[in-house]
């Protein structure tokens, strides 16, 4: 592991996917490698293929590279493009979604309000456009989308009225500004009571929109199950429910469950291509959440492919 990332469920992991001799493993969310390395340790004849579109990714791979020579690859691929990698026959393989902590502590990135920087919040600064840029073009549509559907902001008009307002000032260029106006824009008595800074919910659903997270999940879900070998172990880390409900519901309709209360699909069409491994999802003990509080809302869910 590297210094200062801690991978989260890494003990519930590695008990769903449990590495075997001669196994081929695919870590989807590389980020600072905690996972990749519990595996490659668990069983020295086993193989990782890990993705991650953060270029700086790379730096922290190489040491992986030169402590496990043959037995580990770094591939430069956002998930959502996972058909297209041409590997396949994995073991197991797992995603653990959202910021990674090196994302979230480099101030330079415009992840975070805590510290002023160029609002950007791109995982891969390679691609697309800066969000301070996003937030300039976006539609009406779109903005509601990111504030009141992916960020849960429950004063959404006031959020995407002040945005718009905004416009062509420069306070949607940095990150400093960009939160005190989202945050002018909450009403004074939510602002005092409310536990969380009044600009969180906002930024998440800002950089879930600028990075399409819940689209690159649905569509690398059916990706990773078809790599996977008969047998194989399929693993899920999310932080919040936008990220849990596709997991959930993809999981449910391959092994031959109802994917939500409106499903009234007949169970005799239904087909079951896997099993579940957790009824509900396991989440961190108090233990961990006390070593590592960013740990907190993971849930992990898992299937095993027959």
């Amino acid at each position: 592991m590297i210094s200062g990332h801690q991978p989260v469920l890494l003990r519930e992991v590695l008990g769903f996917i449990a590495p075997v001799a001669g196994g081929r493993y695919l870590d989807c969310t590389f980020g600072g490698g905690g996972h990749t390395r519990a595996i490659l340790e668990a069983n020295s004849g086993v193989q990782v293929v890990a993705l991650d579109r953060d270029p700086q990714a790379s730096a922290r791979a190489a040491a992986l590279a030169s402590d496990f020579p043959g037995r580990f690859t770094l591939i430069d691929s956002d998930f959502a493009r996972l058909a297209n990698v041409s590997e396949s026959g994995f073991n197991g393989i797992l995603f653990d979604f959202g910021l990674s902590s090196f994302q979230l502590d480099d101030p330079s990135r415009g992840f975070s309000f805590r510290t002023d920087a160029p609002a950007d919040m791109r995982m891969d600064p390679r691609v697309g456009v800066p969000a301070s840029v996003w937030l300039e073009s976006a539609t009406q549509e779109m903005l509601v989308r990111a504030i009141r559907d992916l960020g849960e902001e429950i004063h959404w008009r006031r959020v995407v009225n002040a945005i718009v307002a905004a416009r062509g000032t420069g306070a949607l260029g940095r990150t400093s500004s960009l939160a005190v106006l989202v945050s002018a824009a909450i009403p004074a008595r939510d602002r005092a009571t409310s536990r969380i800074h009044p600009a969180t919910r906002s930024f998440q659903g800002i950089r879930i929109a600028v990075n399409d997270e819940i689209g690159a999940i649905e569509r690398a879900l059916p990706a990773a199950f078809e790599k996977l070998l008969p047998g194989g172990v399929l693993c899920a880390i999310s932080f919040h429910s936008l990220e849990d409900r596709p997991v959930k519901q993809y999981f449910r309709r391959l092994c031959g469950q109802a994917e939500n209360a409106d499903d009234s699909t007949p169970n005799d069409l239904r087909t079951r291509s896997a099993e579940a491994l957790t009824r509900r999802p396991v989440i961190p003990s108090d233990e961990e959440v006390a070593q590592n509080p960013r740990s907190r809302s993971a849930k992990l869910r898992a299937i095993r492919k027959l």
